[in-house]
């Protein structure tokens, strides 16, 4: 059904009526994740948003790397479907997470479902130049 919606807005109102509704959801979950998060250490962002992954039905984890970054693993993707049909909500994913771990990080997708990745996941690096 999502897949049908996608595609009636895109010939309906077109690319950029289907840019402007994912720029709206973008912002609502912003919001929202930026509300859940808070101001705390990154450590604590990630624990947090991949809380709200989790029940959102990412099955999301997380776990810190050796060199000192984090890996932030989504095992799941419910919007798979969505995503194929438009692939602005991936890019709208990894701005949000951006967004929402801040300025302090660096945040890079790693593993890429759409691109034949078993699974996304995101290594999240403390940004040098903050």
């Amino acid at each position: 059904m999502t897949v049908d919606l996608l595609k009636a807005v895109r010939s309906e109102f077109g690319d950029d009526g289907l840019d402007r509704l994912i720029t709206r959801r973008e912002r609502e979950t912003l919001r929202q994740y930026e509300e859940a998060v808070g101001d705390v250490s990154l450590e604590k962002r990630i624990k947090i948003l991949a809380e709200i992954r989790a029940r959102e039905g990412y099955m999301a984890e997380w776990h810190r790397e050796e060199d000192g970054s984090f890996l932030f693993i989504e095992n799941h993707c419910p919007i798979c479907a969505a995503a194929r049909a438009c692939q602005s909500l991936c890019r709208s994913e990894l701005f949000t997470f951006q967004k929402v771990l801040g300025a302090d990080c660096f945040v890079e997708r790693v593993e890429h479902l759409l691109a034949g990745a078993r699974r996304c996941a995101y290594r999240i690096a403390i940004n040098p130049a903050h």
